[in-house]
């Protein structure tokens, strides 16, 4: 299992190291046949007027899942030990939902083929972005299931998750809605109506 450690606004100490190597490895210990590069990122916010102000962002990358848990405190090794508790809940989710796959049997015509990225895509993707625009990031977009994408969702600890409909071959957008449940932001056709499954869906929403 690769692990990686980068910081912001922070030194990364030997012993800071250490005790990030302990608590994410044992969180992880359960885990390490499902998981192939975990990332952890430790900052420390500049503007004093941020409370708490010292974060732990830890990404795990599950044979072709991510999953993501982000804990923040005003100690830097309290915030860590938040994140190693937090990602291991949500592994322990991931595994129980792979599980469940394994149980549940799968039809062949619901099988997707993996999609890989051409390089001709990613070549030259240097794009102009506004000065508000502080951090840029690129990742693969297999079709999936407004169910699926639900799971992953809950999955990688933000409140949206874009993914590309396997029913419709557009990107949607699932998010938590305030007041509770979740939404499903997808684009209109040139009739300015939703179709087929996701209308039932959407219209369902309040």
């Amino acid at each position: 299992m690769k692990l990686v450690i980068q910081g912001k606004n922070i030194d990364i100490t030997d012993a800071i190291r250490e005790y990030v190597h302990q608590k994410i490895e044992k969180a992880v210990s359960h885990f390490q046949s499902y998981t192939t590069e975990v990332d952890v990122h430790l900052s420390v916010a500049r503007n004093p007027r941020i409370n708490p102000k010292q974060t732990a962002e830890v990404t795990i990358y599950a044979n072709g899942t991510v999953v993501r848990a982000e804990e923040s405190s005003e100690n830097l090794y309290a915030s860590i030990d938040l994140v190693a508790n937090k990602i291991a809940r949500q592994l322990r989710k991931y595994k129980e939902k792979i599980q469940h796959k394994t149980r549940t049997p799968v039809k062949a015509a619901e099988v997707l083929p993996e999609i890989t990225v051409s390089d001709e895509l990613l070549a030259n993707r240097d794009v102009q972005l506004p000065e508000e625009v502080v951090r840029t990031k690129y990742f693969a977009m297999p079709p999936m299931t407004v169910h699926d994408a639900l799971e992953q969702l809950q999955l990688v600890d933000h409140d949206f998750y874009m993914f590309r409909n396997a029913d419709t071959d557009e990107i949607n957008v699932i998010y938590e809605r305030n007041h509770g449940g979740y939404g499903l932001l997808q684009p209109r056709n040139n009739n300015g109506h939703v179709t087929g499954k996701l209308a039932e869906l959407a219209h369902q929403s309040p």
